[in-house]
């Protein structure tokens, strides 16, 4: 097998991004078109044939998808950033830096759970700022691959964007039917479109990235090679 353990852990993030948050979105797409359509039919005095459970449906899938983008890009960066620490050794060195990211996972992730509970509008506001800060400024440590020089292509910064995009939706729900002008309702559909086109990007450059990120024990070798140049040391002779 040419996967090292390191290897294994790298494909836990794609994976959960596979198997849980895409089909989460297509189910979310889904009912909330059925929502808008049953919305527009009755609003003309019509009987819709889809069903009204369809909108808390929509409802519930969709607080799960934000939990599940922002569960899997706190995974995704997990593993470099607890590598970069355990190679430089940043424990010894800068035993406040790795105390300080600790804490911050944790007050991320409390942030994001009280989001979900939050109902006045302040501490929505407080909390969905507080749980983005935590994952701009995780996602922003060293060791994670970001690809800078393309920041525009970038898996990272557009998964950052997404994530945020993703908790502004979440955070403005309670907002949408409190409304009656209907204009929190449109900045959700918005928002939430912008996110859908991240979304597909986010798949093309999540599945580059995997073929430019090489295996372990292969990136002694990999990274002497000239990339803007597409040149590679030629391997010793034989013999």
């Amino acid at each position: 097998m040419y996967l090292g353990f390191e290897d294994v852990l790298r494909l836990v993030h794609p994976a959960i991004a596979v198997l849980v948050v895409f089909p989460l979105l297509g189910m979310v797409v889904r009912m909330a078109w059925q929502t808008r359509q049953r919305r527009l039919e009755t609003a003309k005095g019509g009987k819709s044939k889809i069903p009204p459970v369809v909108g808390q449906e929509h409802l519930l899938l969709g607080r799960w998808l934000t939990g599940a983008v922002v569960g899997v890009e706190l995974l995704g960066i997990t593993r470099p950033l607890v590598d970069n620490i355990v190679t430089k050794q940043i424990w010894s060195t800068d035993p406040f830096k790795v105390a300080f990211i600790g804490l911050l996972y944790i007050a991320t992730i409390s942030s994001l759970v009280l989001l979900f509970r939050a109902q006045p509008k302040l501490w929505r506001g407080v909390f969905a700022t507080l749980s983005g800060m935590g994952v701009v400024i995780l996602s922003l440590q060293d060791g994670i691959y970001r690809r800078d020089e393309e920041w525009y292509a970038s898996h990272l910064y557009s998964g950052i964007l997404v994530t945020l995009l993703m908790i502004f939706a979440l955070a403005i729900v309670p907002d949408i039917y409190r409304d009656r002008s209907n204009r929190w309702r449109v900045v959700h559909i918005v928002v939430n479109c912008v996110a859908l086109l991240f979304f597909v990007g986010q798949g093309l450059t999540g599945t580059r990235d995997l073929l430019e990120i090489p295996l372990s024990w292969q990136e002694q070798h990999i990274y002497k090679c000239d990339y803007p140049n597409k040149l590679c040391p030629e391997p010793p002779k034989q013999g």
